[in-house]
């Protein structure tokens, strides 16, 4: 097809005519799948009193040492006064260093302790080994299929932010 679209049928299902049943279906799955992929790191974080925000702190500042907090803020898509409540839960349990810019002083960057990355090595180990998982068994075409969904279902600008983060290797 002209738009890059499929009309491939997958297990006798047209790709290009979903009915609302079957959409509705694929949304419950992420749903489940979601709580699936949390479920491990909530465990660990409750037992420290954080939830997924500190989560999603923790592993976007160790993809990227030395973010900022507005980078993080813009990445997150949360407000300043929310990001600033886990940033200094963070910084106070000493899993977060903030540093002050070198070359614009109101600047603040973000690095992780030795501590911060001992939590986020045990938060991402647990979801790594549940999409190993799920990866080896779908096999390869499907991994490359949920990659290009996941991506179709971002927004431009997510997009932009999530190729950026791809390429540079971060």
């Amino acid at each position: 097809m002209s738009d890059g679209r499929s009309s491939q049928s997958f297990g006798g299902e047209s790709l290009l005519f979903l009915t609302d049943e079957q959409l509705r279906q694929g949304i419950e799955a992420m749903f489940f799948a979601y709580r699936g992929f949390t479920a491990d790191p909530d465990r660990i974080l409750t037992e420290m009193a954080y939830g997924r925000a500190h989560h999603r702190a923790i592993h976007f500042i160790n993809r990227a040492p030395g973010t900022t907090v507005n980078n993080l803020l813009t990445i997150l898509g949360v407000t300043k006064q929310s990001l600033n409540r886990v940033l200094r839960t963070l910084i106070g349990d000493g899993l977060v260093e903030s540093r002050v810019g070198t070359i614009d002083k109101r600047e603040r960057h973000l690095f992780l302790t030795d501590a911060g990355h001992a939590l986020e090595a045990t938060l991402s180990d647990a979801q790594r080994a549940r999409m190993r998982a799920a990866f080896k068994d779908a096999g390869p075409e499907a991994v490359h299929g949920f990659k290009r969904v996941l991506e179709a279902m971002m927004d431009s600008d997510m997009r932009r932010a999530y190729a950026k983060m791809r390429d540079a290797g971060l």
